[in-house]
């Protein structure tokens, strides 16, 4: 995962701040949590990991059917909107494009959202359920189909529907509203101004401490196999609790270095290195493994990952009880509450990359992509896992399954190059270790200070160091139990927000569907036929730059300037604001509410390849046109008016704000008018 700085590149990001910029109401009763659970953790070790045990058990049982509803409404929301006329709205102005390449953009999902996790449970889980399945035997052909359709159902569309949720939330309201790029912002349709009050700051309070657990507990997995994979390579004793916290102190020393000295490009550089080694390791596996039945089981693994979705995504094994009575909360209840606490990490990461993607390019792209890759991944490491258990191995990798984290070093060990590829191995778990662990502390010091990124270095290093200590005191007192107990425990008030947070958005995109379908009005509506000639001439002859500039000076100010006489003259304030680049608008104040805003200005558009004459003319190198186009508050471009002559102008202007009244007095937007609007 990269760093804020490669998804924020911009001119226009502001200095970096010299003073702390932490909001106190969220600071202070996230850090209290955090200091007096780790004084509780150190000072009584023993009864804080049977506490943490009784709690994990007491939220399986109680509210294992919560989060499993929770995650199916997730999915059903997002593949509703994905489905609706809503899926056309853009993150952020209706002119906005994405800042990244569509290849770009997968990469660095991948590397934000799962990479530690694939290292680890790639091999790991598959055989896990192969060995001691939910239902039925062990070591069978059914217990192989089992273990990879639920292997498929943890690692595909409902984790990514969580993450997709989050990063929609925060990409909408903060890119098309205007919001600060914090989880209360996504409850401004239900709470108005309210959410910089208390519910705002405890929503905010909840998001920072799951996110901390949600990530300490990774970085337990990336220590874990670290350690084991270096004990392999080079036999060192790396099982003890002062080499795995100074395996600790070192990834976070990286991690802080990256921070301090900004190198945002240079770590999407490696985000996408680190997918591109990630994929050649398993290639490598494919070829080298048993090609023909791993091409054989995928098409199997998904079939049968797709005809059971429905019956998996509301399974709570009433009816059904499993092996182990704790599977379920082992497994899938682990799993959903891991992915919601690390939601607003993973979702503030995708948001910031998603600018300028329609909602439905952006939910496909979320849910398909990276669910395909890991289903991928999964039948490469899982099936070719079993198939060497069950043929090469001799039922050795069973045997070696209980120490899940060594298990990858064990099985690539029974390959050609098995050196390098453990150390091929060992070095992708790093860079996901180092990257996680930086890109989080960024997240974790974005929520604190209120969506804010020109915190000082300092800030950031403070949130590095307090997952550092935090990590190593829990592997300390509680190992990976604790870590995964917190996970449950801390994901559970979220997950409550995560709903209202799905009643904000559908709230939000219907105001904006409604503001919309009422604003915006071809500009033709308005065009008498009159000087049909100089209309002739404009559609044979496009004009250039100056002479647009010179149209919105010569009839479009003019306009605007008698429309803010008469309205002064019926004691209505309005100013007319020229821009830098010959912009002019005519803005009437509205307190607390959307000001009303008609403006033009010169657009730069390409001329489309088939009305040129040279067909070797590429897309760079095409001529541009110039049109002046209308723009309004809320940051959508508008239409065409070098047709309109001076009174037609007027008669536009009348008219948006004639709309603009009656969206005033409409509940279905009003929330939308009364947010901030674009710049």
């Amino acid at each position: 995962m990269t760093t804020e700085d490669s998804t924020t590149a911009s001119p226009d990001v502001p200095p970096r701040a010299a003073r702390s910029t932490l909001r106190m109401p969220v600071f202070i009763p996230s850090l209290t949590v955090v200091v007096l659970l780790l004084a509780v953790c150190t000072m009584m070790p023993e009864a804080t990991s049977r506490a943490f045990s009784l709690a994990q058990t007491w939220v399986g049982v109680h509210f294992g059917w919560f989060y499993t509803l929770s995650v199916g409404i997730f999915v059903l929301v997002l593949i509703g909107i994905a489905c609706s006329g809503y899926g056309n709205i853009r993150l952020g102005p209706d002119d906005a494009r994405p800042e990244f390449g569509f290849a770009t953009w997968l990469s660095m999902l991948f590397a934000a959202g799962m990479g530690i996790g694939l290292m680890y449970f790639g091999v790991g889980e598959p055989m896990q359920h192969f060995i001691s399945p939910p239902v039925g035997l062990g070591v069978t052909r059914e217990a192989a189909q089992t273990s990879l359709t639920y292997t498929f159902f943890h690692w595909g569309i409902h984790a990514w529907a969580i993450y997709a949720l989050v990063g929609l939330v925060l990409a909408y309201f903060g890119f098309r509203y205007n919001l600060p790029l914090t989880i209360r912002s996504g409850l401004y349709p239900l709470l108005r101004e309210r959410i910089d009050g208390p519910i705002g700051h405890t929503v905010d309070t909840f998001a920072l401490c799951g996110t901390l657990f949600g990530l300490t507990t990774t970085l337990g997995y990336g220590v874990l196999q670290i350690s084991a994979g270096l004990h392999d390579i080079f036999g060192w004793d790396t099982t003890t609790s002062s080499f795995r916290i100074g395996l600790i102190v070192v990834v976070t020393a990286i991690a802080g270095a990256s921070a301090a000295s900004g190198l945002g490009k240079g770590l999407r550089r490696l985000s996408e290195l680190n997918l591109a080694l990630a994929i050649l390791l398993m290639l490598f596996v494919a070829s080298v493994g048993p090609t023909l039945v791993l091409l054989q089981s995928f098409g199997d693994n998904l079939g049968n990952y797709l005809s059971q979705l429905v019956r998996l995504t509301f399974l709570t094994h009433t009816y059904e009880p499993t092996n182990d009575p704790k599977w379920f909360e082992d497994w899938t209840l682990l799993y959903w509450a891991w992915w919601i606490s690390w939601s607003p990490f993973v979702g503030m990461f995708i948001a910031r990359i998603s600018r300028g993607r329609t909602i439905r390019e952006f939910i496909v792209g979320v849910l398909l992509v990276p669910s395909l890759f890991n289903f991928v991944w999964m039948t490469v490491f899982g099936n070719a896992a079993i198939w060497f258990d069950t043929n090469a191995a001799a039922g050795a990798l069973s045997a070696a399954a209980g120490n899940v984290d060594s298990l990858l070093f064990v099985f690539l060990n029974y390959m050609p190059l098995a050196t390098w590829t453990t150390g091929l191995a060992l070095l992708l778990v790093g860079v996901f270790f180092v990257t996680s662990a930086d890109s989080g502390t960024f997240v974790m010091d974005a929520i604190a200070s209120g969506g804010r990124n020109d915190s000082p270095i300092w800030q950031r290093l403070f949130w590095a160091v307090l997952v550092a200590l935090t990590t190593s005191l829990l592997l300390l007192t509680g190992g990976l139990d604790a870590l995964r107990a917190m996970t449950i425990i801390s994901a559970l008030p979220f997950a409550i927000v995560m709903l209202a947070l799905c009643a904000g958005l559908w709230r939000g995109l219907v105001a904006d569907r409604t503001h919309y379908s009422r604003t915006l009005a071809p500009a033709t509506t308005f065009w008498t036929g009159q000087h049909w000639k100089r209309r002739l001439e404009l559609i044979l002859h496009r004009p250039s730059e100056a002479q647009v500039k010179r149209f919105i000076a010569e009839h479009v100010r003019p306009a605007l300037d008698e429309v803010a006489a008469a309205l002064r003259a019926r004691e209505v304030e309005v100013h007319v604001d020229l821009g830098e680049d010959g912009n002019v608008s005519l803005k009437v104040p509205r307190e607390g509410l959307r000001d009303f805003v008609y403006g033009v200005k010169s657009v730069q558009t390409r001329v489309p390849a088939y009305v040129l004459r040279d067909t070797d003319t590429n897309e760079q190198s095409a001529p541009y046109d110039y049109v002046p186009m209308t723009f309004f508050e809320d940051g959508r471009l508008g239409y065409d008016v070098q047709y309109l002559n001076h009174q037609e102008v007027i008669n536009d202007v009348l008219k948006q704000y004639e709309r603009y009244l009656a969206l005033m007095n409409d509940p279905r937007t009003q929330l939308l008018s009364a947010a901030p609007g674009h710049t």
